[in-house]
């Protein structure tokens, strides 16, 4: 039987190739796209699920009196928790971004070999012990027991010591703390990629309780609650702990201890640091749970339209195989029997699909790899138990729309098929539907991908008040005293601005970072005709951004009111000068009535400074965010060097540029960026959803266009002997071609009705993420339904045109 049954299965697709190779190459796509886009949702799904405490294991996190959700706390924080709440059986706090600097390792011949590394951290000594991170050498319980010792990652210590053994080696450190040696007491296996913690070196954070090590940095004090810049970490007694009860705990504790502190602390789990467990949750997150949702909602709709286009292709041809159904009832075939024969066919058609695609997704995996950014393979549906659900939709599709065709097919009855009359009416009612359905899809994906590729667009070319081009940014100095680093850097700069093709230099965070840090506790002065001061204007955030007098000119920054620093005023810094600049936004938010006024009135910050201008408000950050109010301080210090280069032979002038840095700092890594490409950096998530729908529209279409194609196909076969008869009567091309495609246009045009409404809602509802954005213009959906048109058109007219061209006496010679 089941021989019989795949032997007239493999008949039937290689006498209708046409159908077969239609059928098959857009189940092949659709279920290709789909296993891509699983191995992504997997990957992302198994992010951080390793760690054995994560039952237990939560991120202490603050939410201020707006809403806002931060992760920096206070060093005292977990200590006092533990302290004072049975609850909590462990801590642990990282500070991510407060160790970067260069290491430093001794050579037997020849001076220290720098490194320039950006994945250092602190890390109290339980970090092995609450995160799973397998030790290469070492001991997990030791490993970061005492202040000057470091774990580092295998391939580090393999860079550093090469074959040598690295636990008992020693390496310096230069970073904002100054200069420390280190001893090496731990190595770990490399963090995987599915992790959110990857580090190449964890240094003790007991090193810092010591205010020597601290050089002059007191905000890092570890028994300190102002200085907010420790991710931290807390292990419950056990998984029955109730998180919101202890988060009220914390919260009334820290009510009584401090009634005027509005802010909150929440308790996240350590399982969605990651992605959130539902879109609403307010707490930070590294990866997206939207797009994970959104990219599951693609690869589901893009598998649809390939089984909507064999059900359209299947149904479509029982004209064909009514009296095949009918002879074989008459001779004794029962329903059951045919059922079981039509649903083969359909598996085998499914199954040749599915086999394609895995051939597909071996083809194209290294460049999906390199497009998404991470290293994916089939292998990755394994991590995650998500891919049984993915798999059973496969399966439950294949066997839905098989059960549907077969059905179809053999309700006919026998003396109506063998007459040659078949009630398709209802068949084509749903074959329409199904063509509006995938092409509603279609103009939606192509209309969003439009708006991203403005949004995008907008963003990358608006002008942001500030100059990024030709600005050369070259990260600080680190190996070597701080008195002598100033000294060797303003020769540095000295050197730079007598050579011909250095316009401008200054020293500042760039345009593109985070600014400085924040602050409150900043007033106005009860002077001029400004709104009276209120006892909340204390409790508002302000950015704060070091400059020196040379930074407003380099970037070509305007200001509307005052005079920029002096010279003198940046050497003295803020703490001596009293000096301050601020932002149109600041002006405001200190409750100024203009600029003009805000330009030489004091204002109070723990001591009295002056506004010396007013800075025209511009993007320092992507256009995401509102432009924050920002207080300018000068200083000129070591710091990261902007230099604004001419145009022409910028290999040449690099290559100078660093050849006298070398000679400058020796032992310091010459590290440079460009600093419009580092801003355009903020905008890689909408690149990465602009390409995602690019290609979901482009795949969407074309499958939707196969069905069309066959479509065609089979209304022109069952149409050939009227075709000719009206090319007897002497219809011309033109006018058959016309005739064949104006009910697929109207179908598409259908589809853009449809699907117009609903892109303008989803555009609409992303774009809302954005404080700056594009308008969304109704000729996106007029340009997206022309292209889908355009599309159909051509891809009808082929089997149109080949119809017209057909000599009517080769089709009416039966007649």
């Amino acid at each position: 039987m089941f021989r019989a049954t795949l032997t007239i299965a493999l008949r039937k697709l290689w006498t209708d190739k046409v159908f077969s190779v239609v059928n098959i190459a857009g189940l092949a796509l659709g279920m290709a796209t789909f296993l891509l886009i699983l191995e992504y949702v997997s990957f992302e799904r198994s992010v951080n699920a390793f760690h054995t405490n994560l039952p237990t294991l939560y991120r202490l996190t603050g939410q201020n009196e707006d809403g806002d959700t931060y992760t920096d706390l206070a060093p005292a924080v977990a200590p006092l928790a533990k302290q004072q709440f049975p609850d909590v059986r462990d801590y642990c706090r990282i500070a991510e971004h407060s160790a970067n600097g260069i290491i430093a390792i001794d050579r037997k011949n020849g001076p220290p070999q720098p490194f320039r590394e950006e994945k250092l951290v602190y890390a109290d000594a339980s970090f092995f012990s609450l995160f799973t991170f397998p030790l290469v050498q070492g001991n997990a319980g030791s490993a970061l027991a005492e202040p000057s010792t470091v774990a580092l990652s295998a391939t580090k210590a393999r860079t550093y010591f090469g074959t040598e053994k690295a636990v008992g080696q020693s390496l310096m450190l230069y970073n904002r703390f100054g200069k420390m040696r280190y001893t090496v007491t731990a190595v770990y296996a490399d963090m995987p990629t599915n992790s959110d913690l990857r580090f190449d070196a964890i240094f003790a954070l007991q090193t810092l309780a010591n205010p020597a090590n601290l050089n002059g940095n007191d905000w890092a004090r570890l028994d300190g609650f102002d200085g907010n810049y420790l991710t931290t970490f807390l292990q419950l007694t056990n998984a029955q702990t109730d998180p919101r009860a202890l988060e009220a705990k914390f919260n009334a504790f820290k009510q009584q201890a401090n009634p005027n502190d509005k802010s909150r602390l929440l308790l996240q789990p350590a399982g969605n640091l990651h992605l959130a467990q539902r879109l609403s949750d307010p707490y930070p997150t590294g990866g997206s749970l939207g797009f994970v949702y959104l990219l599951s909602a693609l690869a589901t709709l893009i598998v649809f339209i390939a089984w909507f286009n064999y059900v359209n292709l299947s149904t479509a041809g029982a004209l064909k195989r009514g009296k095949e159904v009918g002879v074989r009832k008459v001779i004794g075939a029962g329903r059951r029997q045919l059922v079981g024969q039509f649903l083969g066919e359909s598996l085998l058609v499914n199954g040749l699909g599915f086999g394609l695609a895995l051939l597909l997704v071996v083809v194209v995996q290294d460049s999906y790899n390199q497009f998404v950014r991470i290293n994916l393979s089939l292998a990755v549906l394994r991590s995650d138990p998500f891919w049984l659900a993915g798999v059973g939709l496969l399966l439950t599709g294949a066997l839905a729309s098989g059960a549907y065709v077969a059905g179809t097919l053999t309700a006919f009855k026998p003396v109506q098929t063998l007459k040659g009359w078949l009630p398709t009416s209802r068949g084509a009612w749903l074959r329409k539907g199904l063509v509006v359905a995938q092409f509603s899809a279609s103009v939606a994906l192509i209309a969003a991908t439009f708006v991203l590729y403005r949004q995008l667009t907008y963003m990358q070319n608006k002008a942001l008040g500030v100059r990024l081009d030709q600005r050369l940014v070259i990260q600080r100095p680190s190996v070597g005293d701080d008195a002598q680093l100033a000294a060797r850097q303003a020769l540095f700069e000295q050197q730079l601005v007598q050579r011909p093709y250095v316009q401008r230099l200054c020293q500042g965070n760039t345009p593109g970072n985070p600014l400085d840090f924040t602050t409150n506790g900043i007033v106005r002065k009860q002077q001029g005709n400004g709104a009276p001061i209120r006892p909340d204007d204390a409790k508002k955030g302000y950015a704060m951004l070091v400059i020196d007098e040379r930074y407003l000119p380099t970037y070509e920054i305007a200001l509307v009111a005052g005079r920029n620093f002096s010279a003198r005023e940046a050497e003295l810094a803020w703490e001596k000068s009293q000096k301050v600049l601020v932002n149109e936004t600041a002006a405001r938010q200190l409750g100024f009535i203009s600029a003009a006024e805000a330009a030489g009135q004091p204002i109070s910050w723990g001591g009295t400074f002056e506004v010396v201008g007013v800075v025209k408000d511009y993007h320092h950050q992507g256009l995401q965010q509102l432009i924050e109010p920002t207080i300018y301080l000068p200083r000129r210090a070591v710091a990261d060097l902007t230099v604004q280069l001419t145009t022409d032979q910028i290999g040449r002038k690099l290559a100078e540029i660093e050849q006298r840095y070398k000679a400058a700092f020796p032992g310091n890594p010459f590290v440079f960026a460009f600093v419009d490409e580092r801003y355009n950096q903020q905008y890689q998530r909408e690149q990465q959803y602009w390409q995602v729908f690019t290609v979901a529209s482009a795949l969407a279409i074309l499958i939707a266009c196969l069905g069309l194609f066959g479509l065609a196909t089979f209304m022109a076969e069952q149409r050939t002997k009227e075709i000719g008869v009206r090319k007897v009567l002497g219809a011309s091309i033109s006018s058959i071609v016309t005739l064949l495609s104006k009910d697929f246009v109207q179908l598409v045009l259908i589809a853009i009705v449809i699907a117009s409404p609903l892109a303008w809602w989803a555009t609409n509802r992303w774009l809302q993420g954005f404080a700056y954005k594009v308008e969304v213009e109704w000729w996106v959906f007029a340009g997206a339904g022309t292209l889908a048109i355009a599309v159909a058109l051509l891809t009808v007219s082929f089997q149109s045109v080949r119809a017209a061209l057909l000599n009517p006496a080769n089709s009416l010679r039966a007649e």
